[in-house]
């Protein structure tokens, strides 16, 4: 019976999609028909199932040490199997020093959805992670170029070796090399699904320079920004894959670091001190272990989400008053000239 591939990917600024293109050249030079599908155009509600006895791939990029909800919410939608092998593989923060290709990590992203796709009943032929360059440029800089360039030849390698084996029917459990090292930070991707990407999905913002292009609203593959008193508005589908702050072509997007310190600030040194000081004048605020104590906890994270979402909008509000957006602007990092924005060209990938 002859093979055919069906790999479906979400990607931001385009590493999982390059990941995904490398992997369909290698099965089209053997003759296997391959089919890629981007999930950010599929309706979660009418995914059909792979055909019998295909190889199907899942490859996204890592957010917050897990596949983006995007992802992972296609997965638990995926039909039951029907006799199908399955690899994944995640895209993940690389780096390099000097000649050394620097790994980033991984988590729970590749576990959790070999786990879900298990109980489907499909075989887990291949878990790979791929080191390309990070693009999270609301913490660092963008890759130098050079840089990128490099990255990108050594991981072409690594993905074609990949796709070869387990297209010639083999399976590759690279990932396991990692497993101490993603269960040991696995308590992280847990605060990043129910805290911390609603944190930042309110932590970019557009500067004078948008010239309302919507060129953002219309690219973003979560459909996350809307309009909102003229500008640009991050709503908390937004999942950080920096698609719009990389490709806004005017710079525009920024990340408001003074914004998010200021707010974590008061929440910690005032906002939540006055709260449970204020519930103490009516209850014993319990102090344990056990459910008492998660309590409390899930209390303080409902707390912190209410007041990010009433202060986000008073926030865009302000915005639109010179002064205080000059204020924000000015506190924010990615405005610097060297803060790179990270878009590897098609050419650059083209010549690899």
């Amino acid at each position: 019976m002859e093979l055919s591939l069906q790999i479906y990917f979400f990607s931001g600024t385009g590493n999982a999609r390059t990941v995904v293109q490398w992997f369909a050249d290698t099965a089209l030079k053997r003759n296997i028909p391959a089919e890629t599908i981007d999930i950010a155009k599929t309706d979660r509600k009418k995914i059909q199932p792979p055909p019998p006895h295909s190889l199907v791939g899942f490859v996204s990029p890592t957010h917050g040490f897990n596949y983006p909800p995007a992802m992972m919410y296609f997965i638990f939608r995926f039909p039951r199997s029907k006799g199908n092998s399955v690899f994944l593989m995640n895209t993940r923060a690389g780096l390099k020093l000097s000649k050394w290709f620097v790994p980033g990590l991984s988590g729970i992203a590749l576990w959790l959805s070999a786990l879900v796709l298990l109980l489907k009943g499909y075989r887990i032929v291949g878990l790979r992670s791929i080191d390309l360059p990070s693009n999270w440029i609301s913490f660092h800089p963008g890759v130098k170029e050079k840089v990128v360039e490099s990255i990108y030849s050594h991981c072409k390698g690594i993905t074609i070796r990949f796709a070869s084996k387990i297209l010639d029917g083999k399976k590759v459990y690279t990932a396991f090399r990692d497993i101490i090292q993603d269960l040991l930070i696995s308590p992280i991707s847990i605060g990043y699904f129910f805290v911390g990407r609603f944190v930042l999905a309110k932590s970019f913002y557009a500067t004078s320079a948008c010239d309302k292009c919507d060129i953002c609203i219309d690219n973003c593959p979560v459909k996350a920004i809307l309009t909102v008193d003229a500008r640009p508005f991050w709503s908390y589908r937004c999942e950080s894959c920096m698609r719009c702050m990389n490709n806004c072509p005017k710079r525009a997007i920024e990340t408001a670091h003074g914004y998010i310190i200021g707010i974590m600030c008061l929440l910690n040194m005032g906002i939540m001190v006055w709260f449970w000081q204020w519930v103490g004048n009516f209850v014993t605020i319990p102090t344990g272990n056990g459910w008492a104590k998660l309590g409390v906890t899930l209390t303080g994270w409902i707390l912190t989400f209410a007041v990010m979402v009433l202060s986000y909008r008073i926030y865009h509000y302000l915005l639109r008053i010179p002064g205080i957006r000059d204020f924000f602007y000015f506190t924010s990092l990615t405005r610097f000239k060297f803060w790179r924005r990270y878009k590897p060209s098609r050419q650059m990938i083209a010549k690899i």
